[in-house]
């Protein structure tokens, strides 16, 4: 790409990252808590600094990483000088905040990592190179891929089921993806995960939480219209690209015992979700249980098969990424939201493309209101409209880094913004707004702590 190139695309890029910025901001300023410090235009200034930061990864998508560590350090700085921190001043008060977020990030970094390893071990097994042989031809093998995803991510982490959707698609598309399929996968990870409490962090949350599992089941109407409102013209645009390889089918057969470690791995990571969150949720903030589960796994089946350890540096340099922009999101002075209705879950699906959306899912439990359904598809569906919207999206960037441009995902990807409109609106159409009251849980035994909490152990999205 040539500099003049690389220049345009920066200056088209702007105008679309300040959209959906300028649709995130007026939500984030009115949740703002008065007095939280300077503001510009009735603005926080911390709300402008994150801003700066998101515009900066949209138009230097080569320097990502570089960008959000700037960012968070300039943010930490300014916190520290002028505002100070929700846990108190000074680096005291940056010390007891980084206490209360280590979990959820070193959870995150854990999955981030480990699922890299379980994705290699399933490209190894050799089943996505015999996965040709039963797709349909044209364009239906390419969506009926998508509907995989969807489906195993209702029952996987959403992390878990991009990484496996996208090393599926570097075999059969013959190491040639589209970008526009590329934020299809990431769409259907986060989809299929909408409707399912152990789908998706922000669902566990709210079951967690005592919301129904039947009180979020209704997003999968949303969320089988995004299907194939996103699906198919991306399934077009990959089969115009690269079509699927019926030639590519290997006669190497598959390897068993690879394919015994992906299932259980996949199995200590859900065990331990719903293990903890069931029955021991009272410690679910003081310790990564799910992230230390998959590790466990992993290094306890390393002698049957060795792991892709030359995968770490590079998969750690992209989960920093998310990480910086995570804690980023948790030092904005958000306290409150606007009051529960369908037009305020609407807008939190464009915040969460460029915002953190498990704090904003633990205000919304808290404030209460909601018809938990479309939250749980607003908030879950949301980040894919942006790569680094959800942690599938940077995940799945780790295996393809052309992915790493808001400009080429918007423009290719634009089913997607279209597919949560489309989703939402038919669910209100035929459903309705109904909210629901949250079900009260009973602490286990020998705990006096109830077993309800806006903190989770899952990942990001």
């Amino acid at each position: 790409m040539t500099a003049a190139h690389g220049g345009r695309q920066r200056r088209r890029a702007a105008p679309l990252a300040l959209a959906l910025l300028g649709a995130a901001l007026p939500l984030c300023a009115h949740a703002a808590s008065s007095g939280a410090g300077p503001e510009v235009f009735g603005i926080p200034v911390d709300f402008l600094i994150f801003a700066t930061i998101l515009l900066g990864v949209a138009l230097f998508h080569h320097h990502t990483l570089a960008v959000a560590l700037t960012g968070l350090t300039a943010l930490i700085a300014y916190k520290l000088v002028f505002t100070g921190f929700r846990t108190g001043a000074g680096f005291e008060g940056l010390g007891l905040h980084l206490a209360h977020e280590w979990v959820i990030l070193t959870n995150l970094l854990g999955l981030l990592l480990g699922f890299a390893l379980l994705a290699k071990h399933f490209e190894e097994s050799g089943i996505p190179a015999v996965l040709p042989r039963f797709l349909p031809e044209g364009w239906k093998g390419a969506f009926v891929l998508l509907v995989m995803i969807f489906v195993m991510s209702s029952f996987l982490d959403n992390i878990a089921a991009a990484m496996i959707g996208g090393t599926m698609a570097l075999t059969i598309f013959r190491k040639k993806v589209h970008i526009g399929y590329l934020a299809a996968i990431v769409a259907a990870s986060n989809a299929g995960g909408a409707g399912s409490v152990v789908g998706d962090t922000t669902t566990t949350m709210m079951w967690i939480d005592g919301v129904a599992a039947l009180d979020v089941l209704h997003a999968y109407v949303a969320a089988g219209v995004a299907l194939v409102v996103f699906g198919i013209p991306a399934a077009m645009q990959q089969q115009r690209y690269s079509p699927v390889a019926k030639g590519a089918v290997t006669t190497g057969g598959i390897d068993w015992v690879r394919v015994g470690l992906v299932a259980f791995i996949l199995a200590a990571a859900i065990g331990t979700n719903v293990v903890v969150n069931l029955r021991f949720n009272h410690l679910s903030d003081s310790f990564p249980f799910i992230g230390a589960a998959v590790w466990v796994a992993l290094l306890a089946s390393a002698p049957l098969r060795r792991p892709g350890w030359a995968l770490l540096p590079g998969a750690f340099l992209g989960s920093v990424f998310l990480l910086s922009l995570i804690l980023c999101a948790s030092l904005m002075p958000v306290e409150k939201l606007p009051l529960a209705s369908w037009q305020t879950a609407l807008g939190l699906g464009f915040v969460s493309s460029v915002f953190d959306n498990i704090p904003l899912t633990a205000l919304a439990l808290k404030q209460g209101g909601y018809d938990w359904g479309f939250l749980a598809y607003a908030v879950g569906f949301g980040g894919s409209m942006i790569w680094f919207g959800s942690s599938a999206g940077v995940a799945l960037s780790n295996i393809f880094p052309e992915a790493k441009s808001v400009f080429q995902w918007v423009r290719h990807g634009w089913h997607v913004a279209l597919a949560y409109v489309a989703g939402f609106a038919v669910m209100l159409a035929v459903l309705g707004w109904q909210p629901h009251e949250k079900q009260t849980r009973e602490a286990p035994r020998g705990t006096t702590a109830p077993v309800s909490s806006p903190a989770t152990p899952g990942t990001q999205k």
